[in-house]
């Protein structure tokens, strides 16, 4: 059997993916703010290399089992008495048997003459003697050079078969060696790709709460700005991460008292209050480029003595990373009770980072408790207000659909515990699903 296909695929395997395009990617995914990316591959490059690898490699496989049996084949074939090239051996090597015993006859045949010619004591007897000699010797060497010829023959036609059987390894041999170069360049790529989706954090990507004050009383509406500043060295597609909670009291208590809703340039959108959620996409987000989104927060008037809290963070992603973290920041603050007198002018202050900040919990769509699927995203259009540097002068800039955040969606479930004047919030390290 004929390996043509099998080896056209071998072919296309030889050609494998840059070893640049592989190796490139940890750089950036090892978390550097990379300022000078023009020489690496970006995320949606190192996902079609590993689509294109896993190609090749399946190809290979399926190229490397048909080529195995091809090969097994045509052994089996060559094998057979009635495969030509066997035929040929079997019939060569006959021959050569029959030329060396007609070699052995004639050299009996010479020894007999010469032992009749020493007998032979007349001359005409000597005579007759030397002349059977004379032909015996004449028909050893025409034997002997029959003998030979049959032996190269005999060679010859070995030589035809083991040479077809070496063919037909070594073009299988090619398909063994274009398969580990598949694999090769399959692991490659899929380690590449595995480095890009870890998560880099970036310090710079700060989100804080700018007016929310340390006290609220019950029943009581509050405005503050929720503040995002891009302070690293990529361009950034970025949503932000907000929940806001406040126990209700009693034993087991699980209201939250605090009702959160954020400014889409035209309207009021209400946070769900059951789990941390995106809000406020923006699609690209430039180096020093800072956004402000105004929030308000109303309190129940159930509310008596109540600690409440804040996360806040940004989630992001560039061309080079699916998963980019900013900080998470806690705010804690103190609900009491109506017609309490809070100092307006003392605010709540973020906490710093703890073991956790790397974590991020599950952030629902809005009107729903379930968690982002790693094919979805927000599904809020917004307009935020977006400042270049930390001045206070802006304008209105519309960002677009938040659906581009899909790929760093969130796959944990909040794990949010109240008591003893202690939060507890994990932040769930993610990583993007299979591309």
């Amino acid at each position: 059997m004929r390996f043509r296909r099998s080896l056209a695929v071998a072919a296309t395997v030889t050609v494998a993916t840059p070893i640049a395009l592989l190796t490139a990617a940890p750089a950036i995914a090892a978390g550097t703010s990379a300022g000078s990316t023009q020489n690496q591959p970006t995320y949606a490059e190192l996902v079609k290399a590993a689509t294109d690898a896993k190609k090749t490699f399946d190809a290979a496989v399926t190229a490397e089992a048909e080529g195995r049996k091809e090969v097994e084949a045509a052994l089996d074939a060559l094998n057979s008495d009635t495969h030509p090239l066997k035929a040929a051996v079997i019939a060569a090597g006959k021959a050569a048997k029959e030329a060396a015993a007609t070699t052995d006859a004639a050299k009996k045949a010479v020894a007999d003459a010469k032992a009749k010619l020493e007998a032979a004591e007349g001359d005409t007897d000597k005579a007759e003697a030397q002349r059977v000699l004379e032909a015996a010797e004449g028909d050893l060497t025409k034997a002997v050079a029959t003998q030979q010829e049959a032996d190269a023959e005999a060679k010859r036609a070995g030589t035809a078969l083991d040479d077809a059987r070496v063919a037909a390894v070594r073009k299988y041999s090619q398909l063994q060696q274009a398969l580990a170069k598949a694999r090769a360049a399959k692991e490659a790529a899929d380690k590449a790709l595995a480095t890009a989706k870890e998560c880099v954090r970036e310090n710079g990507l700060t989100s804080l709460a700018v007016g929310l004050p340390a006290k609220v009383a019950a029943g009581s509406t509050v405005d503050f700005t929720l503040r995002m500043t891009n302070g690293t060295q990529r361009t950034l597609t970025v949503d932000r991460l907000v929940f806001f909670y406040g126990a209700g009291e009693g034993p087991g208590a699980k209201k939250n008292l605090l009702k959160v809703e954020w400014s889409d340039g035209s309207a009021w959108q209400t946070l769900t209050g059951e789990s941390p959620e995106h809000i406020a996409h923006v699609d690209a987000m430039k180096p020093g480029e800072r956004s402000d989104v105004k929030l308000r927060m109303t309190v129940d008037s159930a509310a008596k003595n109540v600690d409440a809290f804040a996360l806040l963070a940004a989630d992001a992603s560039d061309a080079y990373n699916p998963c980019v973290l900013g900080p998470m920041k806690r705010y804690d603050f103190k609900l009491t009770p109506v017609g309490s007198k809070p100092d307006p002018a003392d605010d709540a202050e973020p906490s710093q980072p703890d073991q956790n900040d790397d974590k991020r919990p599950v952030a629902a769509k809005p009107g729903n408790n379930a968690g982002l699927s790693a094919q979805g995203g927000a599904s809020q259009q917004v307009i935020g207000t977006t400042a270049t540097g930390a001045g206070a002068g802006g304008s209105l800039a519309e960002t677009g659909s938040s659906s581009a955040m899909g790929p760093i969606a969130l796959t944990s479930a909040a794990t949010v515990a109240l008591g003893a004047g202690a939060v507890v919030a994990a932040r769930r390290r993610r990583s993007t699903g299979d591309a």
